[in-house]
């Protein structure tokens, strides 16, 4: 099948919901998506036996009890309960590893994404894509450090290489091979958003305006999102490893520079007298071995966790309604 050529089969379709401490949010978050997807299996856009699934990444409320309680009330809800918090990029991987569907979309239970744009995705996997993006085109929502910071970690992915979509957070559609395909990457320390677009396959995007969290708070404070950087810049890109090869070259540059500057005044009887020049450089360069010894150790870390090939997450509990099964 050719991208030209539209898919002529109704899919069935898993929406996967990652949730942490959404006990204010779930009940709103479980209608709006039960409606969304009984409409579609209304307009015959899907198949009857379509679901959603929350995964539970070791919440400390009662999240896992209401999703539960959603799988006896509701025939099309399914939960998965991870054995400790994991992680947002973990949780997702959990619930889309579980999902065994034709098309799967990841979207977060705060339901800031807007959810018109699941009837959207579906009908262009229905012409020939495999990849549908949900992209932001206004931020105005956000604080101005928060464009500002996320502008920057955008433009800093970009120029050192990593393919990733801008404005694109977790809220995607993929089609089965485009799944199989993202969960061959078995790598631990994931970041789902700069592997997908390493995937291939056709791709689109679906552009829409994020609005304000309904309840709850944000499960992404700053010290998360510095991590998720991180996370995303080590994983992805060799640049800083670059980039200190780069810095030691100037460095070196620099100081025979100095070095150069304190002989022609030596010769013409000129030498600085004191001991501050000294300090700074000494100063200078210890800062500048730390930063490298700090990038370094990084990788280093990272290559530890890779190698102990431990399981990303642990399944303590699945749960489905007896008409699903």
């Amino acid at each position: 099948m050719t991208i030209d050529n539209f898919r002529k089969e109704i899919p069935s379709l898993a929406i996967v919901v990652p949730c942490y401490n959404e006990s204010e949010a779930f009940s709103y978050c479980l209608s709006q998506l039960g409606e969304c997807l009984s409409d579609l299996i209304k307009k015959k856009k899907i198949q009857p036996q379509s679901y959603i699934l929350f995964v539970d990444d070791g919440s400390r409320d009662d999240t896992w009890t209401q999703i539960k309680a959603a799988t006896q009330k509701c025939s099309f809800v399914r939960g998965v309960k991870l054995s400790r918090n994991r992680g947002h990029q973990i949780a997702l991987m959990a619930g889309l590893s579980r999902a065994d569907t034709d098309v799967t979309i990841s979207i977060d239970a705060d339901l800031q994404d807007d959810i018109r744009c699941i009837p959207i995705m579906v009908e262009k996997y229905s012409q020939g894509m495999d990849i549908v993006y949900g992209v932001r085109n206004d931020r105005s929502s956000d604080s101005l450090f928060k464009r500002m910071t996320a502008n920057g970690f955008y433009w800093l992915m970009a120029k050192m290489g990593v393919q990733q979509v801008a404005n694109h957070a977790d809220f995607r559609l993929l089609s089965r091979r485009a799944l199989q395909g993202l969960l061959a990457y078995k790598e631990q320390n994931l970041y789902i958003r700069g592997v997908v677009p390493l995937v291939g396959y056709p791709s689109d995007k679906v552009f829409y305006s994020r609005s304000s969290r309904i309840a709850g708070e944000s499960k992404y404070p700053f010290r998360k999102m510095l991590a998720l950087a991180m996370e995303g810049i080590t994983s992805l890109t060799v640049a800083p490893l670059r980039l200190i090869s780069v810095l030691g070259f100037l460095t070196c540059f620099l100081s025979l520079l100095g070095s150069i500057y304190v002989v022609v005044r030596k010769y013409f009887g000129e030498a600085i007298e004191g001991w501050a020049s000294v300090e700074i450089s000494i100063f200078f360069l210890g800062g500048v071995q730390l930063l490298c010894l700090g990038v370094i150790g990084e990788y280093i870390g990272k290559i530890y966790m890779e190698v102990k090939k431990r399981p990303k997450f642990l399944i303590q509990e699945e749960v489905r309604s007896s008409d699903s099964l």
